[in-house]
């Protein structure tokens, strides 16, 4: 897999051309930046940015002012322009959070066959109480459940369920680890998201059972690419699994400031 080409590809299918990733947000183009705007409890944000140094801070002050006091994230990566574009989110009021790895494997790379611990088996996610149960393995392993993507999980089960397909693996009665797989029709990614696994059950296989379990459906869907953006712990598992680093990405956060 060339790295430098799947970049590529990813930068132009699931960013600068992205599909709104719920029916009540509407993506729109303007002052070189790629916006989701959501009319309810969706994520607002922006995906792709086309800035050099003499247009950036317009930018960014234009979508301050778009959002009105709402919070919003733009999501930064290491590649994009201009190089000190983080430092001028920072200057108008973000807050970085850490830094993850956008990693990319191909689909058909990837072992397909599930290992699980013994008393352990994969439920899936086809209805609001699978959605808690994932919530709950969410708040054991983050300790938080957030509100708006229970809201995402539901309205994409509900009205787009070929875009999604999740999983809760369970110990007996109990949820421990969760895992989504999102699917982008017409492009050639799958993306690996919410991977979790509560402290107890750590290092025992189950997020590689998860990623198998997503990979063979990903594979029997068509899709060529996985891709995750990885945390510094599952980093090192998913070089092993032979995922490729590509970029970093830093999401910066808007809390209501508003100009």
């Amino acid at each position: 897999m060339n790295p430098e080409h799947v970049l590529a590809l990813y930068d132009d299918q699931l960013r600068r051309h992205a599909q709104p990733d719920d029916p009540h947000t509407t993506l729109e183009l303007t002052h070189g930046v790629l916006r989701q705007t959501s009319t309810t409890h969706g994520w607002n944000g922006v995906i792709w940015s086309d800035l050099d140094h003499t247009t950036a801070d317009a930018a960014i002050t234009a979508q301050l002012r778009h959002y009105a006091g709402r919070p919003f994230e733009w999501k930064l990566y290491a590649h994009d322009q201009p190089t000190d574009l983080g430092q001028r989110l920072q200057t108008a009021g973000s807050t970085p959070e850490p830094a993850e790895t956008l990693m990319a494997a191909d689909t058909h790379d990837q072992p397909t066959t599930i290992d699980l611990p013994e008393g352990v088996h994969l439920q899936p996610v086809t209805d609001p109480t699978g959605i808690d149960l994932m919530l709950e393995v969410h708040r054991q392993a983050f300790g938080t459940s957030p509100t708006h993507l229970g809201h995402h999980l539901r309205t994409q089960l509900a009205q787009a369920p070929h875009t999604i397909a999740a999983v809760v693996a369970m110990a007996g009665q109990r949820p421990v680890s969760a895992a989504r797989l999102t699917l982008h029709p017409g492009t050639d990614f799958a993306g690996l998201w919410s991977g979790g696994t509560a402290p107890d059950w750590r290092g025992r296989g189950i997020y590689r059972a998860l990623v198998a379990y997503r990979a063979r459906i990903a594979a029997e869907r068509g899709y060529r690419y996985l891709q995750v953006d990885a945390s510094d712990d599952s980093r090192p598992i998913l070089e092993r699994l032979g995922f490729v680093p590509l970029t970093t990405t830093t999401p910066h956060l808007f809390f209501g400031e508003s100009l």
